[in-house]
């Protein structure tokens, strides 16, 4: 199966829900984070960029629409969908309103979700493009000045994390989350190989991660 390199952040109050939303996104090669509550979401993505957001509408401390609404104004244009039971038309128009991308109405199809999961990635942009590197994220293929890396998977999605969060910090157990062997010096050995091969700066956050710096 070829790894998928795109990260999910799940909201959604009703833990066997979510678990069951998670389990079938992995089971998808899909990276999930969850969160419980409207303030757990934002602090996931202030700390982490992902590609598409999945949002119940009514959880605790802060709901899914005025969570999504200020994401957009901050500028945040990152795919949303909306999974709820409302069903009434002004619910789904605020949802809309809010910046939706779009809105399915519990129960649904586990399939359903997957396929409009996929068009949606699809229309997104499916390059990462960091200074003379690029990384066709559909054809998993990274070219450096035009010409393909050598990279295995691992080697991938470590430099997929880095160049999806530039100037932030990747924790160590979101590349351990990516390794057939994870361990402190199997990192290290990883991350030199991604500098020697790309020719870029990777900082070590002592004791967090590391950080692929922006210039």
């Amino acid at each position: 199966m070829k790894s998928n390199l795109y990260r999910i952040l799940v909201l959604e109050d009703d833990e066997i829900l979510s678990q069951t939303i998670k389990q079938f996104l992995v089971l998808e090669n899909y990276e999930v984070e969850l969160a419980f509550d409207g303030e757990d979401a934002i602090d996931l993505t202030f700390k982490n960029s992902f590609d598409l957001y999945l949002f119940d509408i009514n959880v605790p401390s802060i709901n899914g629409v005025d969570i999504l609404k200020s994401l957009r104004e901050s500028g945040d244009k990152t795919p949303a969908f909306f999974i709820t039971a409302l069903r009434d038309i002004e619910s789904l128009t605020s949802a809309f309103d809010s910046g939706c991308d779009d809105y399915i109405k519990k129960p649904f199809d586990i399939d359903e979700l997957l396929v409009r999961i996929r068009s949606i990635l699809k229309r997104g942009n499916p390059t990462l493009v960091y200074k003379n590197i690029k990384f066709d994220l559909f054809e998993n293929r990274i070219f450096k000045d035009e010409i393909e890396c050598n990279f295995g998977n691992v080697e991938k999605e470590a430099c997929a994390l880095l160049m999806k969060n530039i100037s932030k910090t990747v924790e160590k157990s979101s590349f351990f989350d990516v390794m057939n062997k994870p361990s402190d010096a199997a990192l290290r050995v990883l991350i030199n190989k991604l500098r020697k091969t790309l020719s870029v700066k990777i900082t070590n956050i002592k004791g967090i991660g590391y950080k692929l710096e922006k210039s």
